[in-house]
Order: C-alpha cells, then structure tokens, then sequence
C-alpha cells in the first residue's frame, strides 16, 4: 500500500510540474468578442497548466501496484508531460452569442470568468497534506447512470491479506483528485473519449469529496465546474446543471475572495448551461446573481465588472429586452470610459454593443456615432482584423438611414478586408453580399440584388471545413428574408426549412428555430395555405413557450399571426384565445397605441362579432 501511495504521489509531482510553467495557454483570456467558446473557455482555466496528453492507466487507478510497476507508470507520467495539444476545439453554440441587429448569439465567455477560474486553478509543487477522510452520509455526488462502477463497497469486504478493501481510501488520498482531474481535463481537450473524460471526472468529484474537511472545498467547486462542463459536451445539461447548483452553495462569501469569486464562477457557468438549452430568463438570473456577487468582492468600478454588464446585456439583447441591454451597456461604458487608457479596447466592445442595440431599436444616427468610434479605437489600437465585421455594422446602419452610397463604400470596404483575411469561400463573405442584395433590392435594383444572393448562397451551400452550420443557418434566412421581399416566396420557405434542418441538430436554438417556423407561417398565410401556416405557427409558439419568452412583444405578434391562420381554418374560438392573450401581452410591452396592438384590436373585434359576442 505504500509503495502504491508513493507512485501515486510520484505522478502528482509530475502533474505539479506540468500545471506550474507560465507559459501555460490557460494563462491566455479572452474577451467578450474573442474567438473561444463560453464553455471552451471555461475548461481553460478551471485547471490550470498546459493541455498535454496524457495516457491513461486504469490499473493505475483501481489497484495498488509492485514496486516495479509503481516505477514505470511514474515515468510514464513524466514522460507523457512532454506531449502539448491544443487548446479546447473552439465551439459556436448559442452560447457563443455575437450581436448583430438581425440574428443575436450569444458571444463567448468573459476575460473575468476565466480569470476567476484561473485564481481557482489547483497549482503548486509539493502535494498538500492529507486531511482526514470524512465519510459523512450527504455526499455532494447524486448516483448517475453513466456506468460508472460504484466505489463504494460492502462494509465487510476484506483484501486476500485480511486488510479492509481499500477503494475508498484510495479516492481519499489528496494526491488522487488532482491526478484524475488532470486526466479529464486532458480527454476532453483532445476530444478523445467524453465518456471516460466523464467517469474520470466524476471519480476524481468523489476524490475531493472524502479528502475534505469541515471548510468549505474550493478545489470540489473547481472539480465540480470541470465535470458540469464535461456533461455539457456530451448533450447531458441536467446534470451539470445539478452540479452547478450544488458548487454554488459550497463557497461562502465570508471566507473571502476566493470563496466569493467562486460562487460567481459557478453562477456565471450555470447561466451558460441554461443558455444552450434556451431558458433565457433562467439564464439572465444566474448571470445577475453573478454580477451582484463580483461587485461585493471588486467594487462598482473595477473593469471587469464591467465586462460582466456587457456580456448580461448581450444576454438580454438575446431576450429581446432592448432596455435593459441598453442600460447594462451604458453602465458597463461608463466603467471603462472611468478607468481611462488601461480600458479603452473594453470601451469600443461597449460601443460596438451599444451601437447595434441602438441600430435594433431604430435610433440609426446614434448607433451610427456609437459604431464609428468603436472603429476608430479599434484601428487605433492595432485590430484592423475585426474592423471589417464593424464596418458591415456602419454600412446598415448608413442603409437604414437611406444614405446608400456611404453604405456601399462600408460593404466594399468590408469585404476587400475579409477577402484578405478569410478567403474568397467564407461565409464572412457571404454576409456581405447578402447585405449588398438587401441595398440593392431597396433601391429597385433586382438583377445587382439577385446576383448577389445566388453568390452568397454559393458559399452557404459548399460551406469551408470548419465553419459552425448555426452560421451557414443564419446565412440561409438572411437571403430568404430578400427572396420574401421579392415576392419569391416560394424559394424563401425552401432556404428557410434548410435552415430549420441544420439548427434542429444544434442544442439551444429553440428560440431561433421558434423565429424561423413563425416567418414560414406567416409566408404559408401568404400563399393561402392555411393549415400549413397553423401548423408552423403551432410549432413556434410551443417552443416560445418553453423557453421563456412568453411576455415578449414577438410572442404578441406571433400569437396575433396564429389567430388569423386560426380563422380562416374556422376555428372561431381558438382564434379568440389567442387574440385575447396577444392582446394582453402588447398592451403590456408596446401599450395601447401601438400599431400591433390596435390590429389585435381590430381582428378581436372582428372575432367576438363573428362568435355572437356584442360585449367584451
């Protein structure tokens, strides 16, 4: 059993030397419009160290070994150190959400989350002591189907050398939970075998769990993050979002700063997994729970609460809460314009959010001001790469305020930089020509306009290896929002059912396949289809309904929409419903002047008369 102890810690050590170099890319962070995935990032710096593969020994883990064996594997372990991979496959999940006036996704996660998690990481040369086992009865771990085998034996099992089975007390030694950590960590990078990164994971969870004392254990938090993101990769969000709950309320904010940004790593990685399942509203709460937690430990000013206002204020701009985003945003700006020069890339991420908010909520000059600025602090500053993509934000934001030709010289502009950067074939590209056809579909040009959107949808249909498909989705409704302009309809609903088909295999876009089902709703009302254009209205406000929105003003219109296909099914009844419903959601959200509302109105009066009602 010794020597066995002895190789374990031999391996620690050499974990230990892995996670301490300073060049470790877990050092990096990313800003709220970096290229890293919420959870990618996550994983970065919950553990700190490089990201090496390692081989995995099961007879390592499970059994005590001969001297001989405890040997080879340390050298194993030190031996397999030298291996770098690369850091986590970026992923563009819902998310990742980056603004933009038509289609909202979520952006990555923020400079601050990951460097909460990285004060968090587990560093160090020498092993800690070993604390007492505690083998109370309220295990932090509930039972899990994954197949893991239980560690836990019957109270009378006895070794061959009449010992205790010693399986527990092996997932008690303090040196256990780091090396198994690591392991997971190293599997999930890779992106070789989730469920065995999983089953490490969770062992390494138990690990921590019986080495722990009567304080709080920040390193089961950091373990507990690790596996909630594991089960995040593998499609299972109800059970990391059991665990997240449970870190949550391990660190308490008395203990100090560690303990407080702790509890605001697990409520900002919490609202990241309700998120990917769409629940919006869950989401928003998390994510304010966690804001108001960073600013009792960093105060008011500090920068980084900052970020934190602007990436809650992308999330409500993902709800379609415009106001608060706005007030979010201005009070992130506000931080940032205060802490000077040291802030001032932060300050143009505010004013390119502030910017496209304003655009989406129709004051064009304002969002013009704000998105100007943003791009000259950004060249200003050496990131001539990303002004292309606010380039197409000033050219919609010139487009809608009829000022074409400016708009055409920001489109051009920005597609000579794409070109230059992505290549002729990326959907980058594609974004442009599509708001090239919108410009020219507006100003009567149809043949320039058409011949712009048969090129976006060249590179839409034969995507580069590598491309996220929610982007490709995202390009296919752009062009089938010009071909309904067009009076194409036809071809609109058909770009947008390959668009359905691409986001139904991507997990929280429920809102956005709800959006696409009520547009071909609504052009299935156009064609006379009417059954068709239920159906579809049908399928969207379910889906609505599920994640949350059910007070938003698009939740009024569409059930408005749904009315009308209603009464020309001659379902009279039906059709009252839910006019009364939207009825009672627009007064709330656009008030009784509204022009929506006053056509809610209008078809519910026409409803009651139809159904014998003289009185409301």
């Amino acid at each position: 059993m010794n020597q066995a102890d002895t190789s374990i810690e031999q391996l620690y050590e050499n974990v230990c030397d892995m996670q301490s170099s300073d060049q470790s890319p877990s050092r990096q962070s990313f800003g709220s419009y970096g290229e890293e995935s919420r959870i990618d990032s996550e994983l970065c710096h919950l553990v700190g160290g490089e990201m090496r593969e390692v081989e995995i020994m099961q007879e390592d883990i499970d059994k005590p070994e001969d001297d001989s064996n405890s040997n080879s594997s340390s050298k194993k372990g030190g031996s397999s150190s030298g291996k770098k991979s690369g850091l986590l496959e970026r992923s563009q999940s819902a998310s990742a959400k980056s603004i933009s006036p038509d289609h909202v996704k979520k952006s990555s996660q923020s400079q601050t989350v990951s460097e909460v998690s990285t004060k968090l990481s587990l560093k160090g040369k020498s092993p800690p002591e070993k604390p007492p086992i505690n083998k109370r009865n309220n295990k932090i771990l509930k039972k899990s189907n994954t197949g893991i085998v239980s560690m836990k034996k019957e109270k009378g099992s006895k070794l061959q050398n009449g010992t205790e089975d010693a399986s527990e007390s092996w997932l008690g030694n303090p040196d256990l939970g780091p090396f198994l950590l690591k392991q997971a960590r190293d599997l999930v990078s890779a992106g070789d075998n989730p469920q065995k990164a999983l089953e490490l994971a969770l062992r390494a969870a138990k690990s921590y769990e019986l080495g722990a004392n009567e304080k709080p254990n920040l390193e089961l938090v950091v373990c507990l993050h690790v596996t909630a993101a594991t089960y995040c990769s593998l499609g299972q969000y109800n059970e990391a979002i059991h665990l997240l709950e449970q870190s949550i309320e391990i660190p308490l904010i008395e203990e100090g700063q560690e303990h407080a940004l702790a509890k605001f790593a697990g409520h900002m990685q919490l609202g990241d997994t309700y998120a990917m399942l769409g629940e919006l509203e869950n989401s928003i709460t998390c994510y304010t729970t966690g804001l108001e937690v960073q600013k009792q430990v960093l105060g008011e000013t500090d920068p980084r609460v900052g970020e934190i206002c602007r990436y809650l204020a992308e999330a409500h701009v993902q709800a379609l809460q415009f106001d608060e985003a706005q007030r979010l945003c201005q009070m992130a700006l506000d931080i940032h314009r205060e802490n000077g020069s040291s802030a001032v890339l932060e300050e143009a991420a505010d004013r390119r959010l502030m910017g496209l908010i304003c655009e989406t909520r129709g004051d064009h000059e304002a969002a013009l001001e704000h998105l100007v600025l943003a791009s000259m602090s950004m060249v200003a500053n050496g990131q001539e790469a990303e002004v292309a993509s606010v380039d197409c934000s000033i050219g919609d934001a010139y487009l809608s305020l009829s000022r074409y030709d400016e708009a055409v010289f920001a489109y051009q502009k920005a597609l000579t930089a794409f070109k230059t950067t992505k290549g002729e074939n990326h959907p980058a590209i594609g974004s442009v020509f599509v708001r090239l056809a919108d410009l020219y579909n507006r100003t009567g040009k149809l043949r320039e306009s058409k011949s712009y959107c048969e090129n976006a949808l060249r590179i839409y249909e034969k995507p580069t290896l590598g491309i996220p498909p929610e982007e490709i989705a995202s390009g296919l409704t752009d062009v089938s929002a010009i071909y309904e302009s067009m009076n194409d309809l036809d071809q609109a609903i058909k770009l947008l059912q390959k668009a359905l088909k691409i986001y139904n295999d991507c997990p929280g876009q429920q809102s956005t396949i709800a959006g696409i089902e009520a547009q071909i709703g609504v052009m299935y009302y156009m064609l006379g289809n009417y059954s068709e254009s239920y159906n579809s209205f049908e399928g969207a406000i379910s889906k609505l309904r599920a994640c949350g929105q059910r007070k938003s003003a698009f939740f009024g219109v569409a059930l408005n929409q749904m009315g009308l296909a209603c009464v020309q099914c001659y379902a009279i009844h039906e059709a009252v419903q839910l006019f009364e419903e939207a009825k009672s959601i627009l007064e709330q959200e656009c008030g009784p002047y509204h022009l929506d509302t006053l056509g809610v109105y209008s078809n519910l009066a026409g409803t009651y008369d139809a159904s014998g009602r003289y009185q409301y």
